[in-house]
């Protein structure tokens, strides 16, 4: 079926419901002269007339009878298919806000959003990365990142993957500084700490010792309120980090960090994805909480595997 076919009997289904050709062109936002044309095209093709029609009015024509009745149903279908498509087309396009920590998040997040993007182009994702925590409802966010707890009551959350930390250094480091035979020997090592942007406080290693999660103080020789100067720091050879699992996976698997004390790696934390309502969701915010949970659920990309970790590790003897 032609748009001009579709036009002529929408015409026509208007006019018989409205019993007037001018009170159907100006539903249809149409002429009068266009909409006459419509209709007679519709009654050429068909081959019988549809209306009798005087000067005061318009009456249906047996013909037409049956023709209306075969066809009033269908164009409601029709009609409520395309607002479905349009429907569909709008809740996948318009503003998508998305909050998360600026330290850890940039190396998880960025391949979910490539991909998201590449299916919903009419989106326009708004990502907010600061470790300080705002409040949701006023910044009218969508979907948050965070490592831990929820930042307020009410939200719904999802786990994505242990947070791992991880004592490591350069192969240069251990070459110049050695490897540190236990915990209370990092006091002989240069250490980096990162301090939080939020509040300016120095963050103290975390340890794992047995089953706990302990605070450990080394005393830092350089500190960094920015994960990625750390970690480039780190990798020069010039100090020893504690550095998050997604930060520095790649660089252990590639040989250019190696885990120390691999014992005490932290995994009491998780990173979680934190949204609202489990139904006033629009179609674009529930796809891209699909896709992240999807993609990044228990990723081998951003833990470390016992395995790994022990094979990658120094010992004291190697250095």
């Amino acid at each position: 079926m032609s748009i001009n076919e579709l036009r002529s009997i929408t015409t026509f289904i208007r006019t018989a419901e409205l019993g007037s050709l001018s009170k159907a062109a100006e539903a249809q936002q149409i002429t009068p002269q266009a909409a006459s044309k419509a209709l007679g095209q519709l009654e050429q093709y068909l081959g019988v007339r549809l209306f009798h029609r005087t000067t005061r009015s318009m009456s249906l024509t047996e013909e037409g009878q049956r023709f209306l009745e075969a066809a009033q149903p269908s164009l409601l279908g029709l009609q409520q298919a395309l607002l479905s498509v349009r429907q569909t087309r709008e809740d996948f396009a318009g503003p998508l806000r998305i909050v998360g920590p600026r330290s850890v998040l940039q190396p998880v997040i960025s391949p979910v959003l490539d991909e998201y993007l590449r299916l919903y182009p009419e989106v326009q994702p708004d990502v907010q990365l600061d470790d300080r925590i705002g409040n949701w409802v006023e910044n009218r966010v969508d979907v948050g990142f965070r490592i831990g707890a929820s930042p307020q009551e009410g939200l719904i959350a999802r786990r994505l993957f242990p947070m791992q930390l991880v004592i490591c250094a350069a192969p240069s480091y251990l070459r110049k500084y050695g490897v540190p035979e236990n915990r209370h020997a990092l006091n002989q090592h240069r250490c980096s700490v990162f301090r939080h942007p939020g509040n300016g406080c120095l963050v103290p290693w975390h340890l794992k010792i047995g089953d706990s999660l302990e605070e450990w103080p080394v005393a830092p020789v350089f500190c960094t309120n920015d994960e990625m100067l750390e970690l480039q720091t780190v990798l020069a050879g010039e100090v020893i980090g504690q550095l998050a699992a997604p930060t520095a996976a790649p660089y252990i698997r590639a040989g250019r960090l190696v885990p120390v004390l691999v014992e005490h790696v932290a995994d009491n934390y998780s990173l979680y994805v934190y949204y609202g309502s489990r139904t006033a969701i629009p179609s674009r915010v529930r796809r891209f909480i699909d896709l992240a949970v999807d993609r990044l659920s228990d990723s081998k990309d951003f833990v470390l595997s016992a395995e790994e970790l022990a094979s990658s590790r120094a010992r004291p003897a190697e250095a």
